[in-house]
């Protein structure tokens, strides 16, 4: 579970101060696949970076899988799994199964499991072709199939993606959709990010709209569709963006 509470965040630009989040506050149930959806700009990849430990929240507080963020930051990051848009992380001068070998020994996995998980995720992704191939000479597509490896290496019960299908073909889009399909099965709890509405329509249980640093809602899809009389989810975002403020977060 991710548990969100009044999250302001600041940044100082050179003598200005700019407010990226302004008291967000929202809840993502264990085992919810939640999209997270905003213009660019709006605060939702320093949103992510702030549950995943990497920013300090200026006010309010954020705990995951029952762990505050700021208390408790490497008891979080053993239980998640982070892809933010396109850095993937990756060492170009290793093979796919180098990377993938070197970030399960940062988990303190065994040979024998790194070897496992190498071999069911190369298979998900089709990735067997060019495992033992460096990095350095693939594509923007190939290089996210295998950061997205990378994430799951270790079978976090928690997993943050921003953009995660950017830069994947059809097929691998497809492939990706398939998985956070398999995962919400297994228990996962998902929050992620994506400007294709109708990934979000497929894969989510609920959706979380930031505007300006504000969340302008978070609600169940099915409920949203309801109360909006409408399914065309593209039309809902962009009338919420319209109609903007806090006051109309669920």
């Amino acid at each position: 579970m991710i548990h969100i509470q009044e999250v302001t965040k600041k940044f100082q630009d050179k003598k200005k101060s700019v407010t990226a989040l302004k008291h967000v506050s929202f809840t993502v149930k264990e085992g919810q696949v939640v999209g997270l959806l905003g213009e660019n700009g709006a605060g939702k990849t320093t949103l992510l970076r702030s549950i995943a430990t990497l920013l300090t929240p200026t006010d309010g507080s954020i705990e995951v899988a029952g762990f505050d963020t700021v208390r408790k930051p490497d008891e979080i990051k053993k239980r998640i799994g982070v892809l933010f848009g396109g850095e993937t992380g990756l060492y170009d001068r290793l093979t796919a199964r180098e990377n993938l070998m070197y970030f399960a020994s940062l988990y303190g996995l065994s040979k024998h499991e790194t070897k496992v998980r190498i071999d069911d995720l190369a298979l998900k992704f089709g990735m067997r072709d060019y495992l033992d191939r460096k990095v350095s000479g693939f594509s923007k597509g190939m290089r996210q199939k295998v950061a997205i490896a990378r994430t799951l290496i270790h079978n976090p019960e928690i997993i943050l993606f921003d953009e995660p299908t950017t830069g994947l073909d059809i097929t691998s889009s497809n492939v990706f959709r398939q998985l956070v399909h398999q995962l919400k099965r297994e228990g996962k709890t998902i929050l992620f990010s994506s400007h294709i509405m109708e990934e979000v329509a497929m894969l989510c249980d609920s959706v979380a709209m930031i505007h300006k640093g504000e969340l302008v809602c978070h609600e169940d899809l099915e409920m949203l569709y309801t109360l909006e009389g409408s399914r065309d989810l593209n039309y809902i975002f962009m009338s919420k963006l319209v109609r903007g403020g806090s006051s109309y977060a669920s």
